[in-house]
């Protein structure tokens, strides 16, 4: 079953989703004890996402990956009250996660200009410090890139996930005839003829392998994912049915699509707890062999139909919110307070 949805996977060889890095506040500056002259405070570490920034180029332009702050300036005659010292910031890419040497997360990095600190500065000498300064925070923290695919291959063990990717795209996944052959997730990449790339990432909810047929499988992985998360059962769905070059499987094809037109007359198999609160709509439904290639260039097709599909619907809907913020804002901007001297109207209102 190929689910069109948010997933998280890892990419490899000169591109960088992680990074470990160093980050110190600044000192506080001396304090005046004769004149009760107070220090300015060290500047703070933060980390700042822009749009344009990727964590290779972080790691490239700042080799030693150390943050450090500014200190803060000392009192002084002319200066009871010493400045701040200057912050220090790390340009990031938008979607980061950081989280500490335990792995606590410290915050998240969701849209540009977002802005996490990560180490504070000193305080500056005073009284109550008897005017000495305190050092900065010292702060090892951890870089994550939180990536998104476009695709989701969702299905249970040795359903034919691997063997599908390394047809449809550019991975190499390890494949055997037998069941938890994929050790770590795997990400592969459709490239079409106008050079739009598509990210597809396989991953698999259960470790049951008992046999099942096509339909028992997709009202079992409908509940998986309902009970994993609910909003992906909002998405975009296909179907692709597997393993279509077996005997007997175009009566089972047949049988699996009378199922699925009518699925409720068959929903009295499954044990209660087992039924999804909703079933799942496919956009398309397409048989193929990832063995012998037969159906996979209709998969892409619909693939891509349906990711530019989703695109358009995503779009429309930011520019229709785009266009009701500016009508509010243009009616608030419109309606001026009355003077004392304007003759009102119950009739009269401006929209």
């Amino acid at each position: 079953m190929v689910h069109c949805s948010c997933a998280l996977f890892r990419k490899y060889g000169n591109f960088v989703d992680n990074l470990r890095l160093f980050t110190r506040g600044g000192s506080g500056g001396m304090g005046y004890p004769r004149l009760g002259g107070e220090g300015g405070k060290g500047g703070d570490v933060w980390v700042v996402a822009h749009k344009k920034m990727t964590l290779k180029q972080l790691k490239d332009k700042y080799p030693q990956k150390r943050f450090v702050a500014g200190e803060g300036a000392n009192s002084r005659l002319s200066a009871l009250k010493g400045s701040k010292g200057k912050d220090c910031e790390i340009p990031v890419p938008v979607g980061i996660s950081v989280t500490d040497e335990n792995g606590k997360i410290i915050g998240e990095l969701d849209k540009e200009k977002d802005r996490i600190l990560v180490a504070e500065g000193g305080l500056g000498g005073k009284f109550l410090t008897n005017f000495l300064p305190l050092k900065g925070q010292k702060r090892i923290i951890h870089l994550d890139l939180k990536l998104i695919a476009d695709v989701g291959l969702v299905g249970f063990p040795n359903a034919g996930k691997s063997s599908l990717l390394s047809q449809i795209s550019h991975a190499k996944p390890a494949v055997a005839d037998y069941a938890f052959t994929t050790l770590k997730p795997e990400l592969g990449k459709i490239m079409y003829k106008d050079f739009k790339q598509v990210d597809v990432f396989g991953f698999q909810l259960s470790a049951k392998t008992q046999y099942r047929t096509a339909f028992e499988t997709i009202i079992l992985l409908t509940k998986e994912l309902e009970l994993y998360k609910e909003e992906l059962q909002t998405k975009p769905a296909l179907l692709a049915v597997n393993k279509m070059d077996l005997p007997g499987a175009q009566n089972k094809f047949h049988v699996l699509m009378n199922q699925l037109q009518n699925p409720k007359d068959f929903l009295h198999l499954f044990e209660k707890h087992m039924i999804p609160e909703r079933t799942v709509e496919f956009q398309h439904i397409i048989p193929i062999s990832a063995v012998t290639g037969e159906g996979t260039d209709e998969l892409k097709n619909c693939i891509r139909k349906s990711v530019d599909e989703y695109a358009d619907q995503e779009n429309d809907a930011y520019h229709r919110k785009q266009l009701l913020n500016l009508q509010i804002s243009n009616t608030i901007s419109y309606r001026e307070p009355l003077s004392k001297n304007t003759v009102t109207s119950s009739k009269m209102d401006i929209i």
